[in-house]
């Protein structure tokens, strides 16, 4: 733990591609998380930096459309492989044969992403050492204002396995990322184009208004600042 704490002072302030040329460097089996822009922008600047980049994204069987073109325009523009993690089926049959297919309206969203999203990415996890994600402070108002360039993943890490987690783009804004975008013309998901700014599983996400802040387009009929799906719940600092 004081390794990571002592890597976390090291690397705080840093840019993004420093934070990530460190942790290809010190891990031979990490994986980059890949879902929205900011993923992009973390393929964009490591696929420079090794030959063996590893990334994998959660099919939810709920994306857009769009969604699902993104990835495949990814995986071309870089030429790399991008494993596709899906949930498992008898656990998604008996959900949705037991509450259908919009549950998450009247129980809230945790259910339904711990089945197609957590479960999915805790498998993953579990084979690797360390991941990156595309996470940043100003993402959530409750959830990420905190979010470290490295730390213990809390979430998945067990007693005999430390996981690390690095977030090279937590003190980037949104307009950082989206100038990174322009400026190497990588691919990006066209529902941005449409008013989209954080993107889900289509029945869960909508588009937000000039204004409001990224997340209300997310799990709109729940709490505002409690909007995240389980996969970085670490992230949540308990109030005492």
């Amino acid at each position: 733990m004081n390794d990571i704490q002592q890597l976390q002072q090291d690397l705080e302030g840093q840019s993004p591609r420093a934070i990530i040329k460190a942790a290809l460097a010190r891990y031979d089996n990490i994986a980059i998380s890949f879902s929205g822009a900011e993923d992009v922008a973390l393929i964009e600047l490591a696929h420079k930096l090794t030959d063996n980049l590893q990334v994998f994204t959660l099919d939810t069987g709920r994306l857009h459309a769009e969604t699902y073109d993104f990835i495949e325009r990814v995986r071309k523009h870089y030429g790399i492989r991008i494993q596709v993690m899906a949930p498992d089926a008898g656990e998604l049959e008996a959900l949705v044969s037991e509450k259908g297919l919009f549950s998450f309206y009247e129980d809230g969203h945790s259910e339904c992403c711990g089945i197609r999203k957590v479960n999915p990415l805790r498998r993953k996890l579990a084979s690797v050492d360390a991941w990156i994600t595309g996470q940043r402070k100003d993402q959530s108002p409750g959830t990420r204002n905190e979010v470290p360039v490295v730390q213990r993943d809390d979430a998945f890490s067990t007693d005999e396995r430390t996981l690390v987690k690095f977030n090279p783009l937590a003190n980037w804004t949104s307009k950082e990322v989206w100038d990174y975008i322009r400026m190497t013309e990588a691919p990006y998901n066209q529902l941005h184009e449409k008013g989209f700014v954080s993107i889900g599983c289509q029945p869960c996400t909508r588009p937000v208004l000039p204004g409001q802040h990224e997340r209300e387009g997310r799990w709109w009929w729940e709490e505002a600042t409690q909007k995240e799906c389980g996969l970085h719940a670490g992230n949540v600092i308990a109030k005492v």
